[in-house]
């Protein structure tokens, strides 16, 4: 058959290695893609919410599946949109429709679908720029430090966690008032802070039936020591060492079987990845958030590890028959180190060119922002490349990553040096 991946970053250079190694797969087409997707797949310069554009490349390619990396055009209900059209309906679209989305697309939505089907998660009320007194107020009522989450879609960035109460007062104005994060921060989510280790556990659904994926957890700050400020991710391991089994049911039987059993409820239609973000507290599981696609970079941690042919899991999704199929997972850890742009997450330089690809040994290089221009692959985003590894442990994998980086360079090239210190 033939498959579009829709997104341009390490993540879909991720799934788009996996499902080049498919049998089932013909022709692989990756709209906009990266010079990572160029390996393996056609790019096609169109924009992951130009749906105009994506029913054309669609129609004019014999395309069967289309598989959604980015949360955008899901929360923008492209799912919805091939559904009603009457050319698209029969193309399988891999991510859930656009109500479901909204777990992603409004932090409130979220936090509100956890209290109603009892699934353990941090205390919150949510504020707009009517409010602002009253979320001072709510602020006063907690003991620091003070989480505030912009509702809406902010790339990663919506997230504020502050010690000092003034200091959170006046990010609060700065969100609500002066519109820090645009549209995405219209509302503010404030819940109380959860103190314990992060995780993300990776859940593959038809709708009715689910398969777990492998745990990860990646490194969010820029700084080593998890200082600094927030980014996209700047590493990830797979899986969790401190998750083990009596964790993992504890996950399942209180967070993903209420999860799957709650969007059959809510009439929430979802085909696809429900990433749950969530945190150890002592020996308990506790969600901070959803996200309705695969996250990155643990995807590029998470998919090698899948010993499947992803084409058919992704078949089975589309046909509701997950259930008929078992998950084969790789026992090896696998880690993945970001590098990123210098001046990232602030201001940065493009076009850089990046050399040493080909000497690479043992590792993948999983492309991001970078693009290919006159034959050479040169730096377009924050977040460049990641490397990942295989080890039988994750600190043996980590160690082969940075072996890698070492042959590695573009103009002023940057990433952590300590991804998995607090393991």
């Amino acid at each position: 058959m033939n498959i579009l991946i829709l997104g341009s970053g390490g993540r879909e250079h991720t799934i788009a290695w996996k499902i080049a190694q498919s049998n089932k797969c013909k022709n692989l087409f990756v709209a906009p893609g990266n010079s990572g997707t160029a390996i393996v797949a056609t790019n096609i310069p169109i924009g992951v919410t130009n749906f105009k554009a994506i029913k054309e490349v669609v129609l004019n390619n014999n395309i069967t599946m289309v598989v959604v990396g980015p949360e955008d055009p899901l929360v923008l209900g492209i799912h919805d949109f091939f559904l009603e059209d009457e050319a698209l309906k029969n193309v399988a679209v891999i991510g859930p429709q656009k109500a479901a989305a909204e777990l992603e697309g409004s932090k409130e939505f979220a936090k509100e679908f956890l209290f109603r089907h009892n699934i353990p998660t941090a205390a919150y009320q949510s504020f707009n720029a009517n409010s602002v007194e009253d979320g001072y107020a709510f602020l006063e009522t907690l003991k620091p430090p003070y989480v505030l989450k912009a509702d809406g879609l902010a790339a990663g960035k919506g997230v504020v966690i502050l010690e000092d109460i003034d200091e959170a007062k006046a990010e609060l104005k700065a969100m609500l008032v002066d519109a820090k994060f645009g549209i995405a921060s219209t509302k503010v989510v404030i819940e109380e802070f959860l103190d314990g280790i992060e995780l993300s556990c990776f859940v593959l659904t038809d709708g009715v039936n689910y398969k777990i994926l492998p745990t990860a957890k990646d490194y969010k700050r820029i700084g080593e020591g998890d200082t600094g400020l927030n980014t996209g991710g700047m590493g990830a391991i797979s899986p969790v060492p401190f998750a083990d089994d009596i964790f993992m049911s504890k996950i399942n039987e209180r967070i993903v079987i209420p999860t799957i059993n709650g969007l059959q409820k809510d009439n929430l239609p979802y085909k696809g990845f429900v990433f749950i973000g969530l945190i150890k507290v002592g020996n308990e599981p506790f969600v901070i958030e959803y996200n309705v696609r695969l996250g990155d970079p643990e995807t590029e941690v998470v998919l090698p590890r899948l010993k499947n042919d992803l084409v058919e899991v992704f078949e089975a999704v589309a046909n509701q028959t997950l259930d008929k199929i078992g998950i084969e997972i790789d026992e090896r850890s696998a880690a993945t180190v970001m590098l990123v742009s210098g001046g990232y997450p602030e201001a940065y330089e493009k076009g850089k060119v990046i050399s040493g690809i080909e000497s690479i040994k043992g590792s993948i290089a999983f492309h991001a922002g970078a693009q290919l221009k006159d034959d050479k692959v040169v730096t377009s985003g924050g977040r460049v490349m990641a490397i990942t590894s295989f080890g039988n442990t994750y600190q043996e994998a980590i160690k082969k990553s940075y072996q890698n980086i070492e042959r590695l360079h573009f103009d002023k090239i940057n990433y952590r040096k300590d991804i998995g210190f607090d393991l």
